[in-house]
């Protein structure tokens, strides 16, 4: 009885939260970041301006807002495996590991104005984002088998998906500082990865 309690209670807070996510993002995305007032997603929820704070304050709910969005693509993606890996070429391995961070690249590029707000909070540092801690060990993980089945060994796919993750990060915070558009953006990033391929696979 107190387990079903506790667990009830869990489930009001997570359900209140993600209130809190959902009228944040309608908001930051209908007039602006900067523009939105904590009073104002607190309306927008039918929740105190307390409970919106209890979530995180703007920067905080923006963070979990970009966070929970990456997050849910990575557990659908691993949802999704499960066949064995068959081998591929280098030039197939670029093209697989691009679809891995398309989906992302797109969703930075929807809303400039959000995704400069998210990389000056990262960068800052204040708030921190869960692409620098589990999120990134999924994403390098993926990455990381793509390598194998190209070809490079234990650890030099290992090293390849962290050099390859890091500029990719790299590549997302340019974009979102609108100082490279996207078509030239996802032309480095396949150059990164091409160049990793050929370096770690040609020191075998």
């Amino acid at each position: 009885m107190f387990s079903e309690h506790v667990q009830s209670r869990a489930a009001r807070r997570e359900a209140t939260r993600q209130r809190v996510l959902a009228a944040a993002e309608r908001l930051f995305r209908d007039q602006g970041f900067g523009a939105t007032t904590v009073r104002q997603i607190a309306a927008e929820a039918g929740v105190s301006a307390g409970t919106v704070m209890s979530v995180g304050d703007k920067d905080a709910l923006l963070v979990a807002i970009f966070d929970g969005w990456i997050d849910a693509v990575h557990r659908a993606r691993t949802a999704e495996h499960g066949a064995a890996p068959v081998p591929m070429s280098p030039g197939a391995a670029v093209d697989a590991v691009m679809a891995l961070f398309e989906p992302f690249i797109r969703y930075f590029t929807l809303d400039e104005e959000l995704s400069r707000e998210y990389a000056a909070i990262i960068v800052r540092g204040a708030h921190e984002s869960a692409i620098f801690q589990n999120l990134a060990l999924s994403l390098i993980a993926e990455i990381t088998g793509v390598l194998a089945r190209a070809g490079l060994d234990g650890a030099g796919s290992g090293r390849g998906a962290r050099v390859v993750y890091f500029s990719y990060l790299g590549i997302l915070m340019t974009i979102s500082h609108g100082t490279i558009r996207r078509p030239d953006a996802v032309d480095q990033l396949r150059e990164v990865i091409g160049f990793v391929i050929g370096h770690e696979g040609g020191e075998e």
